[in-house]
């Protein structure tokens, strides 16, 4: 179990935040397809493709999963405060089941949209491209790319990007893998 902290919320309300693209204090599915959707596109993917569909699905699964467990079902609209809390219950107090539940299918298709070269791992060249997909600013690219290659081999595995972004929204790795 991790227990929610400052660094978790705040970056929980700025990932909500980010989805919210019309800024109404709610999101729903179509803002879940629509960062999908935005990502596919700034990697030039065609959007029928099976990596570009793995990412949508992931994205609409993970919404899915967050709007049935607050309750406003799949054509709901969920608030700041459902989605932080539906989060933390789901995510924070289970730790890394509830992460490899939840976020995992959603990172491992993020990093299968960004695998250009097709060799299942991320180079430094893929990962920056992410970072800027994602609206992160890439100029720390480099440095972030080395704290998270964990194996020290020059590329990303999923299980080293998963390890990462569990890390970030746990609030003990300051590399913005999903956005700030």
């Amino acid at each position: 179990m991790v227990m929610p902290t400052a660094v978790n919320n705040d970056r929980l309300k700025k990932r909500f935040q980010k989805w919210d693209v019309n800024a109404n204090g709610t999101v729903e599915k179509s803002d879940f397809r629509a960062e999908a959707e935005r990502i596919i596109e700034a990697f030039g993917e065609d959007a029928t493709s099976p990596q570009a569909r793995a990412l949508i699905d992931a994205y609409l699964a993970m919404f899915d999963f967050f709007a049935s467990k607050t309750g406003v079902g799949a054509d709901g609209a969920m608030t700041e405060e459902q989605f932080v809390g539906v989060f933390e219950a789901a995510v924070h107090a289970e730790g890394d089941a509830g992460f490899n539940r939840v976020i995992r299918p959603t990172v491992a298709a993020m990093v299968g949209l960004c695998d250009t070269d097709g060799d299942g791992e991320l180079s430094p060249g893929e990962f920056r491209k992410w970072l800027e997909a994602i609206g992160v600013d890439a100029s720390s690219a480099t440095e972030s790319f080395q704290l998270i290659d964990t194996s020290g081999n020059g590329k990303l595995t999923v299980a080293e990007v998963v390890n990462a972004v569990r890390a970030y929204l746990f609030g003990t790795l300051d590399v913005p893998l999903l956005g700030h």
